[in-house]
C-alpha cells in the first residue's frame, strides 16, 4: 500500500487549492520517503505481528490461563529472537524497500546527526548504531518490559491458581 499512499499524497499536493495544503502534502511526501519513516515501518509490522498474535489470542473466550501465559513467554521469546537474530534480516528487507520506493539509504558507517540538535553538536555514534541501539533494541525491550510488567511472576502465579479453580475441566481426563 506504501506505493499508493505516496501516489496520493502527490495528487494531493498537485491538485489542492491552498498553498497551506500544498505545503503538508508535500511535507508528508517528503516525510514518508525517509529511511527512517521506511525502518520504523517494518520494525513495527515485525514487533506488532508478534504481539498482535499474543492479543488476538488473549481476547478469545475460550482461551484457558494456562495457555495464555504460555503464549507470553511465546511471545518474549520470539520478541528475544527478533533482537538478537532479526537485524540483518530486517535492514535486507528495508533496504530492498527504500531501492524499490527510491528511497536514499545512509551510509550506516557516517556518524549520526540527530536533526533536533545543533549541527555543531556531532554525536560520537554511527548511524548503524542510532538504528541498531536506539530504536532497533530500545523497542524491542520496551515490548517485553511491557509483557514482564504485565505478566509478572507474582500475576503469572496468580492467574494458575485461579485456573486450578475452574471447576470446567473437573471431569476431564
Amino acid at each position: 500500500m506504501f506505493g499508493s499512499i505516496i501516489d496520493v499524497l502527490d495528487t494531493i499536493g498537485v491538485d489542492v487549492r491552498t498553498l497551506e495544503e500544498r505545503v503538508k502534502a508535500k511535507g508528508h511526501l517528503s516525510t514518508c520517503q525517509k529511511f527512517e519513516v521506511a525502518f520504523m515501518l517494518h520494525l513495527m509490522r515485525d514487533v506488532l505481528g508478534i504481539t498482535n498474535e499474543l492479543n488476538t489470542s488473549l481476547q478469545k473466550k475460550e482461551q484457558d490461563i494456562a495457555n495464555a501465559i504460555l503464549l507470553v513467554e511465546v511471545a518474549k521469546r520470539r520478541l528475544q529472537k527478533l533482537k538478537e537474530g532479526e537485524w540483518d534480516s530486517l535492514i535486507d528487507k528495508v533496504s530492498a524497500f527504500c531501492v524499490k520506493y527510491n528511497i536514499l539509504i545512509p551510509n550506516f558507517d557516517d556518524l549520526y546527526v540527530n536533526s533536533g540538535r545543533s549541527r555543531r553538536k556531532v554525536t560520537d555514534y554511527t548511524i548503524l548504531h542510532h538504528y541498531r541501539v536506539d530504536i532497533f533494541f530500545k523497542i524491542i525491550d520496551w515490548q517485553v518490559q511491557e509483557l514482564n510488567a504485565r505478566f509478572n511472576k507474582v500475576t503469572t502465579n496468580f492467574l494458575i491458581g485461579v485456573a486450578f479453580l475452574n471447576p470446567g475441566d473437573s471431569f476431564s481426563g
